[in-house]
């Protein structure tokens, strides 16, 4: 569990080589500026306008809260109507990878801990 955390820890600082390459890839030609966001639970992809959109945002990435947050929805929400530069773009892909990677190593810890607790009852 300690090596989980661990990962954890490395993934939300955005320091963990997990993170590359990012899952998440920039896509289109225009000015990239936050309009109307909008995700595709059915390409995986958020819109910003009509022209822009990150892609490969699986839909469990997308709804994932902290806080009682949608994270990815909310920090693009607040640069809503701003240019993203390209360290803003780069951020993000991290952040949805970091996201993603979080979610993986949930899943491991709710299959991996009903075998410590049986291991803590027994001891």
């Amino acid at each position: 569990m300690g090596e989980h955390g661990k990962h954890f820890v490395d993934l939300h600082l955005l320091e963990s080589s997990a993170l590359d390459p990012p899952i998440a890839k920039f896509q289109g030609i225009g000015e990239n500026r936050i309009e109307k966001l909008k995700y595709d639970q059915k390409e995986s992809r958020i819109y910003l306008n009509k022209d822009l959109y990150f892609e490969g945002v699986e839909e469990e990435v997308w709804e994932y809260l902290i806080g009682g947050y949608q994270v990815c929805n909310k920090w693009l929400k607040d640069r809503k109507g701003r240019i993203l530069s390209l360290d803003e773009i780069k951020h993000y892909c991290k952040v949805v990878t970091a996201i993603k990677r979080t979610i993986e190593i949930q899943k491991s810890i709710d299959d991996t801990y009903p075998e410590i607790e049986k291991e803590l009852i027994e001891f």
